[in-house]
């Protein structure tokens, strides 16, 4: 029998004694026992008791809160938490989860679209207004009234203010990549075929490498002015355009397989629609690229540079509305920075370079 901290002898409880804790079990987590109803009356009634004597407050209040804490043990006081904003402190801060910042995916993909799109615009505008005679200029020295990409990109000051904002769509883009490879890889668990199991893992790597590739091509075509260096400008934007259209084409064919019944929601259903419509979308206007560039390169027509920049717009447009899917991919996740998150952490999500 146990004496209280005033000295004084509780009476006997049979209640307490019958509720024992019973011994820790290695093989099961520790059960939370709460004290019973009429124990938590006697306890109240002694303290009331007992309220004349010096420090009795004190130990009440201390013994309330511990039994909230008790009760509700995924809620802790406001004093178990630093002022330095580092976390929880206490018994099981270690096991804690504190976010430091989490962000919308759809917040993130829009912020990768409008950055670039508004970045063009705005070069487009100014060097077609202020630098007319630079864009226009091309070695056949014909009528043209379409800058291309690389012209209104390629003058200065509008190729400083492309730059930074390649740099900081690029972040993010490999970011998508990653995160796209593991949703792949997740959705390859529903499957029951071993032949169509074996077939989307081998798609899904094509299509994660092919991302990669596309992503550090466009960042090579945006630093690597026309300007600058012609003929190596010229290699990279073949690069870009070969790897977006396989990554399209992949990724189409990675739906088919991971979805054979079809897609599922209806955000699934527009996303593949979109993706479709956009594919289609950029190999026409590739076409159109193709045969313009060389009207222009080996008979110099009037205006068939101007026909070719058009279709590199619209080629652009189109793999920025592809990549723009994304949205409607990932409607509700969020982008999360977190200490402690690593109990959270599967096999399946690592962001590795390894080829599986």
């Amino acid at each position: 029998m146990d004496a209280t901290v005033d000295g004084r002898v509780p009476p006997d409880d049979p209640a307490r004694t019958a509720t024992s804790a019973p011994p820790n079990c290695p093989h099961r987590p520790q059960e939370q026992h709460h004290p019973q109803p009429h124990q938590q009356q006697w306890n109240l009634t002694t303290d009331n008791a007992h309220a004349s004597l010096p420090g009795a407050i004190q130990r009440k209040s201390r013994s309330n809160d511990r039994s909230k804490e008790r009760a509700e043990p995924g809620l802790e006081p406001a004093d178990h938490y630093g002022d330095d904003g580092g976390g929880p402190r206490g018994r099981d801060s270690s096991d804690k989860l504190v976010v430091h910042l989490i962000i919308g995916f759809r917040d993130i993909c829009v912020f990768t679209l409008v950055l670039p799109l508004g970045t063009l615009f705005v070069c487009f505008v100014s060097a077609y207004v202020f630098q007319p005679e630079e864009i226009h200029e091309t070695h056949c020295r014909v009528y043209n009234i379409i800058p291309s990409i690389s012209a209104i990109t390629g003058v200065s000051p509008q190729r400083y203010l492309w730059r930074v904002s390649i740099a900081l769509h690029i972040g993010p883009r490999f970011i998508i990549a990653f995160v796209y490879r593991n949703w792949y890889r997740a959705m390859v668990a529903g499957l029951n075929d071993p032949a169509r199991v074996t077939k989307a893992c081998r798609m899904i790597n094509i299509v994660y490498w092919l991302n990669l590739v596309e992503i550090s091509a466009l960042c090579g075509v945006t630093y690597i002015s026309n300007k600058e260096n012609y003929p190596l400008h010229e290699k990279v934007f073949i690069i870009f355009m070969t790897t977006s259209l396989s990554y399209m084409l992949a990724t189409l064919k990675l739906l088919k397989i991971l979805q054979p019944d079809g897609p599922q929601t209806p955000n699934e259903e527009s996303s593949l629609r979109y993706k479709q419509a956009f594919f289609a979308l950029s190999i026409a206007s590739t076409v159109g690229l193709i045969l313009f560039f060389l009207k222009h390169r080996f008979l110099c027509q009037d205006l068939a540079f101007s026909w070719f920049a058009l279709c590199e717009y619209i080629v652009a447009s189109a793999n920025m509305g592809f990549h723009c899917t994304t949205m409607l991919d990932f409607p509700t996740e969020h982008f999360l920075i977190a200490k402690n998150a690593k109990q959270y952490k599967k096999q399946q999500t690592s962001l590795g370079w390894k080829v599986d």
